[in-house]
C-alpha cells in the first residue's frame, strides 16, 4: 500500500512539473531541460507550500492568536528548493519523479542562486530564526526588503579582491510571491504642521512629502514536516508614478523616469556605501521604508480582527527588533498612534513600550548607529520631531529617579552632542522596548556591564540573555546527509527537532566500530569539499590533511591575520626542516571584506599572496596548503562546514556577539580553537574544555593590557619566529613585485598600537597549534572528541533559542 501511495505522490510530482513547463514558463516539456525542469519542480513545490500557508493562516485568525513581527535589515536563507523538499518530506519522491525524466535531483539543485537578501551572520541568524519559529509553531512572520541585488559578487583578481553586482533576480525568483494587492504608501521629506483638533488640543501632520510605494513579496518559510508554513514578506519599491508625463511631452525621456528611478533604488541594493552623503541618505530611507510599510501591514491584520482600543495591540503583537535598522520603527508607531489615531501621548508610549524588543549583535561602541539629526530632520521630519519628544520624557523621568546626576543623563540621552547633534539608535531601542536582550552569555554580561551600563543602572529588569542557536535541518541534516543518516542509524531520526537528543551520540564516542563509521562519513565529505576546489581553482588538495577552516567576514578583529601568521611560522618550521613531525594540513580561508575596507581587502590580498608562495614551493611539498575560497555563502558554507577537522574561532576576546559559524562546525563534529569570547564561552562548556583548544587573553586580561600599556613592538623583538614573519610580510617575500605593499599591515600592528592583540595572542596560538597537531596524528582520540563535540551541541539549536523568545520576551505559545 505504501508504494502505491508513494507511487501516486511520484506521478502527482511528474504532472505537475511538466504542467509547470508548459503553462507556467510556456516552454516544450520535451525533451527535458535541465534549467526547464528546474523551474518546473520548483513551481510543484511551491504550490505545495501555498497550500500549507493558507491553512496555516486561517489558523492564525481562528485562534485569534498574538503574532511575532521579527524585523530584519537581512535574512541569508541560503537555497531553498532542498529544503523546501526536506520540509515537506519529499526528497525520495522528488529524486525518482525527476529520474524518471532522465535527470538527478542534486544538479537541478545547482541551479539555483543564493539569494542576496543578507551579508552575515546577522541575516543567517535571522533565517535560523525563521526556520524555527515555523518548525516550535510560533505564530508570527518576517519582515525585510526584497534586494535586487546582495552585497556583492567576490571575485579573486590577482590576489586582490573585486566587487561585481550580485543580480540574483535578474531572471526573478520562482520563489517570491508578488503581492501587487498589498501596495502601502511611504513617505519622505516635506515638513511637520502643527494645528488643533476639535478639542483645542496641539496635533501634527506630515504634509507635503514625496511617496514611494512598498509592495509586498513573500517568500514562504515552512516547518519541518509539521505541516505549518509561515513567511518572510520583504518589500519592493515601486515608484508612486511611472513616469513625469510634462518631461515627456518636451521629449525629455530620461527626466520623464528620472524620479521612478530614484524612488525603486530604495530596494536596489543590501547596503549601499554609506561613505557619501547620498549613501547615507539612501539608507536611511531603506530602514524607514520597511518599517513604515510593515507597520502598515501589522495594523491592516490588527484592525481586521475588529480590536475596541489600541490598548490591545501590545496581546497582539509584538514586534522584535533586529539590530537597530529597524529601530525608526519606535518613533513610526508613536506617530501612528498620536498624529493618526489621536492617542494621548502617555497611553501611546506605553502601548509603543510593551509592544517592541531589541536584540543588541555588537560589543563595539563605534558599531553602534547614529544618524546626524540634520539629516533624519530633513528625511523625517515629523519623527525627528518625536525622537525629541520621547527623549525629553526619558530624561525628566531619569531625572526624578536620579537627582543632580547630569552626567547620567548626558550618557543615556537619546540625542548626542559630540560632534554636532545626532541620534543615538540604539538608545532609543532600549528606551522604547520592554526587553533588551544579547546573544551570548558574555555578550550580555558585556553590555549589561560596560556597554549600557548606565541604562542597566536606569531599568534593570529590561535586559536579559538570549543565546544564538541554529537550525539543524539545514546545518546538519540537509548539509550533511551522510553524518546524519550515521546520527539517526543509532539514535533515531527525533533529534532532527529535538537537538538535546544528540546526548544520546556520547556513549558511542569510545566504540571502535562507530569511529570507523565516523571517519568514513568525515573522509568523504573532505573528498566531496576536495573535488569542490579543484573544479572552482583548479588546486588538487589531499583529503587525507588537516583541513583547518577560517570561514567568516574578513575583519581585524575576527584575525584571520592572526591565523595567516601561523601559516607562515608553519611555512618556515616546515622549510627549516625542525625535526618535529608535523601532519599535512590545508588551511581554508573565505569571506568578504566591505567595499571600503582597505585593510580587510589587503588581508584578502596577503592571504592569497602566501598560499601563492606557499603552495608552488617543493620544499613543503604537499604538507602545507593554503586555499582562499571566493565569494562566500551559505552554499558554500554548507560544502565546507562538513568537511572541517579545525574550526578557527579567533576573535580578540570581548569583541564577537557570539558567532553562530562556530555553533555549526562543532555540530558537525569540527574541534575549535578559539578564544573565550562570544558563545565560545559557551560552547566550551558544553563540549568539554577536553575537547576545545582554548588560547588567548580573556576579555578582562585585554582591557588591563590596554589599560596598563601594550607594547607589541617589546614581542616582536622577543619572538624570533614572530619577528621572521613580519619582517617576510613586511620586505616583501610575499610580494615580490611590489615589496612595500603589505606595510600597512606591518605597521598596524607595530606602530600603530596591535588594538586587536594579534602579536599578544601570537605565542600562545603557536603553542595550541602544536597541541592541534598532537591531537590530529592519535585518530582515534581525535574522532572521540568529534563525536563528542557534536553529542554536546543540543543547546545551540535555534529551536531552543525561540522558545526563549517566546517564553520569556514575546509572551507568546506554539499553536496546538
Amino acid at each position: 500500500m505504501t508504494g502505491q501511495k508513494q507511487n501516486r505522490t511520484v506521478e502527482a510530482l511528474k504532472d505537475d512539473i511538466q504542467r509547470h513547463v508548459a503553462l507556467t514558463l510556456g516552454s516544450d516539456p520535451f525533451p527535458p531541460r535541465k534549467e526547464h525542469y528546474y523551474l518546473g519542480l520548483c513551481y510543484t513545490v511551491r504550490d505545495r507550500l501555498v497550500e500549507k500557508w493558507l491553512d496555516t493562516q486561517r489558523s492564525y485568525y481562528d485562534a485569534i492568536t498574538k503574532r511575532v513581527y521579527y524585523m530584519s535589515l537581512e535574512f541569508l536563507p541560503g537555497q531553498f528548493l532542498m529544503n523546501y523538499i526536506q520540509a515537506l518530506g519529499l526528497e525520495e519522491d522528488c529524486r525518482e519523479a525527476v529520474r524518471d525524466f532522465g535527470l538527478d535531483l542534486d544538479d537541478l539543485a545547482e541551479e539555483e542562486w543564493n539569494p542576496g537578501l543578507g551579508n552575515g551572520g546577522l541575516g543567517r541568524l535571522a533565517s535560523c530564526y525563521m526556520d524555527s519559529m515555523a518548525t516550535c509553531r510560533i505564530p508570527g512572520y518576517g519582515y525585510g526588503i526584497l534586494y535586487d541585488y546582495g552585497i556583492f559578487y567576490q571575485t579573486i583578481v590577482n590576489g586582490f579582491q573585486q566587487e561585481g553586482a550580485d543580480n540574483w533576480l535578474r531572471q526573478d525568483s520562482p520563489w517570491v510571491l508578488r503581492r501587487g494587492h498589498f501596495m502601502y504608501p511611504v513617505h519622505f521629506f516635506g515638513r511637520s504642521e502643527s494645528y488643533r483638533d476639535g478639542a483645542g488640543q496641539e496635533r501634527f501632520r506630515w504634509v507635503d512629502t514625496e511617496t514611494v510605494m512598498a509592495m509586498a513579496c513573500d517568500i514562504m518559510v515552512p516547518g519541518h514536516r509539521n505541516g505549518n508554513v509561515t513567511n518572510m514578506r520583504l518589500w519592493k519599491a515601486i515608484s508612486s508614478r511611472d513616469f513625469e508625463l510634462e518631461h515627456f511631452n518636451r521629449g525629455d525621456y530620461i527626466g520623464a523616469v528620472q524620479a521612478k528611478v530614484e524612488s525603486e533604488n530604495i530596494s536596489k541594493v543590501l547596503y549601499p556605501n554609506d561613505n557619501s552623503p547620498v549613501g547615507r541618505e539612501l539608507r536611511l530611507r531603506q530602514q524607514y521604508f520597511f518599517v513604515a510599510a510593515t507597520f502598515q501591514d501589522i495594523m491592516r491584520r490588527f484592525r481586521k480582527n475588529n480590536y475596541s482600543s489600541f490598548d490591545c495591540l501590545p496581546e497582539q503583537v509584538t514586534v522584535q527588533l533586529n539590530d537597530t535598522h529597524p529601530a525608526i520603527g519606535i518613533a513610526e508607531l508613536m506617530r501612528i498612534l498620536v498624529d493618526e489615531e489621536s492617542l494621548v501621548w502617555e497611553r501611546a508610549w506605553d502601548i509603543c513600550r510593551r509592544t517592541f524588543a531589541y536584540t543588541n549583535h555588537t560589543v563595539l561602541p563605534e558599531a553602534l548607529e547614529v544618524w546626524p539629526a540634520e539629516l533624519l530632520g530633513r528625511v523625517l521630519p515629523r519623527h525627528l520631531q518625536i525622537i525629541f519628544e520621547i527623549n525629553h520624557h526619558f530624561l525628566e523621568g531619569v531625572r526624578r529617579q536620579f537627582p543632580g546626576r547630569e552626567d547620567l543623563v548626558r550618557s543615556v540621552s537619546i540625542i548626542g552632542e559630540d560632534g554636532g547633534k545626532h541620534v543615538r539608535m540604539a538608545h532609543l531601542a532600549i528606551v522604547g522596548s520592554h526587553a533588551v536582550n544579547g546573544v551570548a552569555a558574555l555578550h550580555s554580561r558585556i553590555i549589561r556591564d560596560k556597554l549600557f551600563r548606565d541604562f542597566a543602572l536606569i531599568m534593570p529588569e529590561k535586559f536579559t540573555n538570549v543565546t544564538n542557536g541554529i537550525t539543524p535541518r539545514r546545518w546538519l541534516y540537509q548539509c550533511n546527509p551522510a553524518l546524519s543518516e550515521l546520527i539517526s542509524s543509532v539514535i533515531g531520526e527525533k533529534w532532527v527537532t529535538d537537538l538535546s537528543r544528540l546526548e544520546e551520540l556520547a556513549p558511542y564516542a569510545d566504540d571502535p566500530q562507530f569511529q570507523l563509521r565516523w571517519q568514513e562519513v568525515r573522509r568523504r565529505n573532505k573528498k566531496l569539499l576536495a573535488r569542490y576546489v579543484l573544479r572552482k581553482l583548479g588546486l588538487g588538495i589531499n583529503p587525507s590533511t588537516l583541513f583547518d577552516v577560517h570561514i567568516k567576514r574578513i575583519h581585524e578583529y575576527k584575525r584571520q591575520l592572526l591565523n595567516v601568521l601561523h601559516v607562515i611560522t608553519l611555512y618556515n618550521r616546515l622549510r627549516g626542516q625542525n625535526g618535529q613531525p608535523h601532519p599535512p594540513r590545508t588551511v581554508f580561508f573565505a569571506g568578504k571584506a566591505a567595499p571600503g575596507y582597505q585593510q580587510a581587502k589587503l588581508i584578502i590580498k596577503l592571504i592569497n599572496s602566501v598560499a601563492q608562495v606557499v603552495n608552488a614551493d617543493p620544499a613543503v611539498g604537499s604538507v602545507l596548503k593554503v586555499v582562499f575560497l571566493p565569494n562566500y555563502c551559505v552554499s558554500q558554507a554548507e560544502r565546507i562546514i562538513p568537511a572541517a577537522d579545525l574550526s578557527q574561532q579567533i576573535s580578540t576576546a570581548g569583541m564577537e556577539a557570539s558567532g553562530t559559524g562556530n555553533m555549526k562546525f562543532a555540530l558537525n563534529g569540527a574541534l575549535t580553537i578559539g578564544t573565550l569570547d562570544g558563545a565560545n564561552v559557551e560552547i566550551r562548556e558544553a563540549v568539554g574544555e577536553e575537547n576545545f583548544f582554548l588560547f588567548g587573553r580573556t576579555e578582562g586580561e585585554v582591557e588591563t593590557l590596554r589599560r596598563e600599556g601594550y607594547d607589541p613592538r617589546e614581542i616582536y623583538e622577543q619572538s624570533l619566529e614572530l619577528k621572521k614573519a613580519l619582517d617576510m610580510i613586511a620586505t616583501g617575500a610575499f610580494s615580490p613585485e611590489a615589496p612595500g605593499l603589505f606595510r600597512p599591515i606591518v605597521d598596524s600592528l607595530l606602530s600603530h598600537g596591535d588594538y586587536y592583540m594579534m602579536l599578544a595572542d601570537y605565542e600562545d596560538y603557536i603553542k595550541v597549534q602544536r597541541r592541534v597537531e598532537d591531537a590530529y596524528l592519535d585518530a582515534a582520540g581525535w574522532t572521540r572528541m568529534s563525536i563528542l563535540n557534536t553529542a554536546h551541541m543540543g543547546m545551540f539549536s535555534s529551536d531552543r533559542a525561540v522558545m526563549e523568545y517566546a517564553s520569556n520576551i514575546w509572551k507568546v505559545a506554539p499553536l496546538p
